[in-house]
């Protein structure tokens, strides 16, 4: 079997329910889907949602880059050969993650069709099924309250607030949202860098009562030691997002012992392969895993969801970055109930693409 044709085209959706964090204000979001195709007739799909904030790149790079770097060197090659490609790949496209991520579900797609199995039980079948949070972006008081209560009624049952821009503001948000839902929902709250190691632990300190789950990525990305002086002042676990992207960052974070937890996306690691790896050094450390994700289409939260199932050291998912799309081509490629996401036995990602 050989790779016959490779296409990638852009897709901008708007956010029905925009929301704000700490560094920006977010209304659309633009993915670039990719459609691998054999002399066999096996289709596999991928996606890049790219984000400059995070994965460093934009649409535009990551367009070219399937369509003019990486679809020249890879027509006429085997698709099972995974590592092999992906290694071919890895110089060119090193510092274009999502572009990696897309690639790598696409064949992983197309293993999976081939082997008339789903990835995640290719992968280790672990479990079938995982709970996910729901995330509450930065508004006014009353408004956060009311879209948590909201989310609960839908069926939900982890919130992530976001934060990081008025401390205590957002202290003040936690306790309200905590008085709202009651003690049986999970609440986690993720700073996205807006804090400063004092903010970090006067936040921890004015929301103990409210039984946080975890606090996500409070100082800056390029200043992991401050993570490492927030994580052991506080007896919160605090989890690493923005300033865990490669391979390395895992085994620097694990080896200087920084942090409590890791959110692995596939978008900033270059795809489940990368994941893999990185979610081993994770768990030599002790290290617990969250699979995270950005604003993409339900194919890349359906590939999310492949590696989360497979692997036990995942204890934790954040895979709703689908859910407020507008017209995304591959929406219904996750199935969704009461804040749980559940696997199919659909071969390869069990993604649905509408071209």
């Amino acid at each position: 079997m050989k790779i016959a044709n490779v296409e990638a085209w852009p897709v901008t959706m708007r956010l029905a329910e925009p929301y704000s964090i700490a560094y920006e204000n977010v209304t659309t979001a633009t993915n670039v889907f990719l459609r691998i195709e054999t002399n066999r007739g096996v289709v596999g799909y991928g996606c890049a949602a790219p984000d400059p904030h995070v994965t460093g790149e934009d649409d535009a790079q990551v367009l070219h880059a399937l369509k003019e770097l990486a679809a020249p060197r890879i027509t006429g090659s085997d698709p099972l050969r995974h590592t092999m490609l992906m290694e071919r790949l890895r110089k060119e496209l090193k510092p274009l993650p999502s572009a990696r991520a897309a690639i790598d579900m696409a064949l992983f797609d197309i293993l999976g069709k081939t082997a008339g199995m789903p990835v995640w039980k290719l992968l280790g079948g672990y479990r079938s099924r995982i709970r996910t949070s729901v995330t509450i972006g930065i508004m006014p008081e009353r408004d956060t309250v009311s879209a948590a209560r909201d989310l609960v009624a839908r069926g939900f049952r982890c919130l992530k607030m976001k934060g990081g821009r008025d401390v205590d503001e957002d202290i003040c948000r936690v306790m309200k949202v905590r008085e709202a839902v009651g003690t049986g929902i999970e609440l986690r709250f993720d700073a996205n860098q807006g804090y400063t190691v004092e903010q970090s632990l006067r936040f921890v300190a004015g929301t103990r009562e409210a039984g946080l789950e975890l606090l996500e990525q409070p100082t800056p990305k390029e200043e992991i030691d401050q993570l490492g002086r927030v994580s052991r002042r506080v007896s919160l676990p605090v989890m690493a997002d923005e300033s865990i992207v490669t391979l390395r960052d895992a085994f620097r974070l694990a080896r200087s012992d920084l942090v409590d937890m890791v959110n692995v996306k596939l978008m900033k690691a270059g795809g489940i392969g990368e994941a893999i790896q990185i979610n081993a050094v994770a768990r030599s450390a002790g290290l617990e895993v969250m699979v995270g994700c950005m604003d993409e289409a339900a194919l890349g939260i359906a590939a999310g969801l492949q590696f989360a199932l497979a692997r036990p050291n995942v204890a934790y998912a954040d895979l709703d970055g689908h859910l407020d799309l507008v017209d995304d081509p591959s929406s219904g490629s996750v199935r969704l109930e009461a804040g749980t996401v559940i696997a199919n036995e659909d071969p390869g990602l069990g993604a649905r693409v509408r071209e």
